[in-house]
């Protein structure tokens, strides 16, 4: 014993050891607990980047039905997307306030637009678009209400505007031609049960925003709802976007039509999506148009089978086989200026080259590698995909009016910062 408090006596680190050691007692004062991170801590700056190239050996001056891929043979700068953010957490439980700013400079451009918004900034294949300007707030009712409101992409559909999240390069001619892209106004997102999502908003119209950026002078509202079953296994997304779209009768829209706000166009998008595997997952989206135009009553519908099939963590193969009928030829065109595409949603004079009344199809095979690379790049995909266009038993659509099919061998790059 004498010993042992010698050593102790004689060894301040040893000493130190031990009461580093010993238990805290009833009376010492508890930790500190970590101090709340800021709101502005979760603000975040994103860049991300998508060029590619599509290959058509037929060489025709577009790709009929396709519009993002719409430049056959010629390196394309899709996207360079900027993006401050600040997402709520899926999880909040409290109030909670976010927001989006995101905005794009590329060939995509030419059919993202807001009307009257830098839609007639660039004239050329390279264009200024404004992707997202929104905010969002969490409030703690049922499960939660998510509420955002400004610019924001539409909720409708399986792909999307950000190319991170679609499975190809090339888009479906659902959301080509079936499909709003965005939208000016609010939209409300009440998760009524932790399996039911209740959908409900008004805004300006698809692609509109105010005053001259609406193309005509009625307002719009989307409706749905969401689930998510089996533990997650199985979702669902159904919604509708109703309102009068065509363009109004004007001094500036001379191709409008007179009385615009008096005729609805009905979009109608579902798709179920259903894990099977951790390895294979399937996807059905089905689409339902339909325009009140006294001139075409036209209505559309396709739908859309998805299959994707993880070989490893860093390579998947996908599949995508549709079919969507036009049957006034109302829908479905091809828009080789580079305002044509603006110009006739505004009802201004254009050359766009509308399609035949047809069915058409198309299969796409692909596959997306994701390797891992070192800081800053946090993400890169690259994408080849062969793809096949057809009319079924329909007129000659594809490579100038040539031909009733149309062979594409694409791949683009997806890299974020």
């Amino acid at each position: 014993m004498t010993e042992s408090r010698y050593l102790l006596a004689a060894s301040p680190l040893a000493l130190a050891a031990l009461l580093a050691a010993s238990p805290a007692r009833a009376d010492d004062p508890p930790a500190p607990a970590p101090a709340p991170a800021a709101w502005s801590d979760n603000i975040k700056f994103g860049l991300q980047l998508e060029g590619g190239i599509t290959f058509n050996p037929a060489g025709p001056k577009t790709n009929f039905g396709q519009l993002f891929t719409d430049r056959p043979n010629v390196p394309l700068l899709n996207q360079m997307l900027a993006t401050v953010s600040r997402d709520i957490p899926k999880d909040a439980s409290d109030w909670d306030v976010g927001f989006r700013l995101q905005g794009m400079y590329g060939s995509d451009a030419r059919y993202t637009h807001f009307l009257g918004l830098l839609d007639r900034t660039i004239s050329n294949r390279y264009q200024l678009d404004l992707v997202e300007a929104s905010v969002s707030v969490h409030a703690p009712v049922l499960v939660g209400l998510d509420v955002k409101v400004g610019g924001y992409p539409t909720p409708l559909g399986f792909e999307t505007i950000d190319p991170s999240t679609n499975p190809f390069y090339s888009h479906s001619y659902i959301f080509n031609f079936g499909l709003p892209l965005k939208h000016t106004g609010g939209l409300a997102v009440l998760h009524a049960t932790d399996f039911l999502d209740l959908y409900g908003g008004i805004d300006t119209g698809v692609n509109t925003t105010f005053d001259r950026g609406d193309n005509n002078g009625a307002a719009a509202g989307v409706f749905g709802f969401g689930l998510t079953l089996l533990g997650g296994k199985l979702t669902a997304l159904a919604l509708s976007h109703i309102g009068p779209e065509n363009p109004s009768l004007r001094g500036n829209q001379p191709l409008g039509l007179a009385n615009a706000n008096r005729y609805n166009r009905y979009l109608n998008d579902a798709y179920i999506t259903y894990k099977w595997t951790d390895a294979l997952t399937t996807t059905t989206e089905f689409n339902y148009v339909r325009d009140d135009n006294p001139l075409v009553n036209a209505e559309a519908w396709g739908i859309a089978q998805y299959v994707a099939y993880a070989i490893t963590d860093s390579i998947t193969l996908n599949g995508r086989a549709e079919m969507f009928r036009d049957g006034k030829g109302f829908y479905v065109a091809s828009f080789p200026g580079n305002l044509d595409f603006v110009n006739v949603q505004e009802g201004r004079v254009n050359t766009a080259i509308p399609g035949p009344h047809a069915t058409y199809g198309e299969i796409t095979l692909g596959a997306t590698w994701k390797p891992t690379l070192p800081k800053p790049i946090s993400g890169l995909l690259i994408r080849p995909e062969l793809r096949y266009d057809t009319t079924l038993a329909g007129p000659k659509a594809f490579n100038g009016g040539k031909d009733k099919g149309s062979f594409t061998i694409a791949t683009d790059i997806v890299l974020t910062f």
